[in-house]
């Protein structure tokens, strides 16, 4: 199962922890995985180039299955930068609707 947690402060996005692999599908047809892994890899090429951003980014890129992204607090009040990470929540809460089986929104 995927686990999602979404950072806030002050009221406003600043980042996104993903933790685990949705395992709804054999590795290259796992739909779920697909989903939540297009959509938080926008988010970050997004971040850097349409809003201009530097978000810190942690990966675990030998074994998969762990994301956190966070911005400065600066970047934080970016109206771009708000609307990239609330699109992106919104994203997901859309595949956890509809596959809540498979990932978790802490």
């Amino acid at each position: 199962m995927i686990q999602a947690h979404f950072n806030y402060r002050s009221g406003k996005l600043s980042g996104f922890e993903l933790k685990g692999h949705a395992d709804a599908g054999e590795y290259g047809q796992d739909i779920v995985c697909s989903a939540v892994s297009i959509l938080a890899i926008n988010t970050v090429n997004s971040l850097e180039k349409l809003a201009q951003s530097k978000p810190q980014v942690l990966s675990d890129d030998e074994n998969g299955g762990f994301l956190k992204v966070e911005l400065s607090d600066d970047q934080v009040q970016l109206p771009n930068v708000q609307l990239l990470l609330q699109s992106f929540e919104l994203g997901l809460r859309d595949v956890a609707n509809s596959y809540g089986k498979y990932i978790k929104i802490k």
